[in-house]
C-alpha cells in the first residue's frame, strides 16, 4: 500500500473511533459589558437534570438589571434537543418573562408569557434544531470537531438559519493568561455575533454581539471549572 493511501486510511480510522464531544458539568464566570458602558458579572453553568437531560443557565447581574436565560436539553448520543427554556429580564420595576416548550413527540415548539401573539407558535420542529442558548455549546463542540457551523435556530417564535464563518486564529486572555482561540462570526444587515473558542474549554472564551457597528453585549471568560 502506498504511503499516501495508508495515511488516508489511518486518518479515516481515527475519525471513526474518535469520541464524541462529551457533555460534562461546568461553572464559568464572565465579565459582561452592556453597550460598552454598563459592567456586570455573568455566570454560565451546566448541570445534570437526570435521564440524559441537562440544565444550562446564563445569568447576568448588575445593580440596575438582571437577565437569566435557561434551557433544559436532552443529549441523545450526541444529538442535543432543547426541551424547555425560559428568559427572564428584570430592570428596576419592570419584569419580563418568556417560556418555551419543545414537544418533540408532537414535533412543535410553543412560547408563552410576555410574548406577542404571532410569536406564540406553534413552530414545526426538525431534527437538529437548537435554541439560542444551546447554540453556544454547539459552536464549541463543532469548532473542536472541525464541522461546518450551520444551524437551524428555533427561538422566540421564529425559525432562523445561522451560519458562522471561521475567521482563523486570534489570541484572547482567559484568567490573565493569553490563549489561542478560533474566531468565528455571523453577520446580518446590521447585526454581528463573534465567538472565540479555545481548545479544551467547554464554553466560549468570548461572545461579542454588535449592532450597527457598536458593541451591544460583550462576555469575556474569567474562569471555568
Amino acid at each position: 500500500m502506498k504511503t499516501s493511501r495508508l495515511a488516508t486510511v489511518f486518518a479515516t480510522l481515527l475519525l471513526a473511533t474518535a469520541p464524541a464531544w462529551a457533555v460534562k458539568p461546568f461553572s464559568a464566570e464572565y465579565q459582561a459589558s452592556v453597550k460598552g458602558t454598563l459592567q456586570a458579572d455573568a455566570q454560565m453553568t451546566l448541570s445534570p437534570a437526570g435521564a440524559d437531560r441537562w440544565n444550562y443557565v446564563l445569568s447576568v447581574t448588575s445593580p440596575v438589571a438582571s437577565v437569566r436565560q435557561a434551557t433544559v436539553f436532552e443529549d441523545r448520543g450526541g444529538d442535543w434537543r432543547p426541551l424547555s427554556g425560559s428568559d427572564t429580564t428584570q430592570m428596576l420595576m419592570k419584569k419580563s418573562q418568556k417560556n418555551a416548550t419543545y414537544d418533540w413527540g408532537a414535533g412543535e415548539a410553543r412560547w408563552n408569557g410576555d410574548v406577542k401573539p404571532d410569536r406564540a407558535g406553534p413552530v414545526k420542529l426538525q431534527s437538529g434544531d437548537l435554541d439560542a442558548m444551546l447554540l453556544n455549546l454547539a459552536i464549541v463542540r463543532d469548532v473542536a470537531a472541525g464541522k461546518p457551523l450551520n444551524y437551524r435556530l428555533v427561538d422566540n417564535g421564529v425559525v432562523r438559519a445561522q451560519a458562522y464563518q471561521n475567521l482563523g486564529k486570534e489570541t484572547v486572555t482567559v484568567g490573565g493568561q493569553p490563549r489561542s482561540a478560533t474566531k468565528v462570526s455571523r453577520s446580518t444587515e446590521n447585526k454581528q455575533v463573534i465567538v472565540w473558542v479555545v481548545d479544551g474549554l467547554p464554553v466560549p472564551a468570548r461572545i461579542l454581539q454588535k449592532k450597527d457597528g457598536k458593541d451591544e453585549l460583550d462576555l469575556v471568560l474569567k474562569s471555568v471549572r
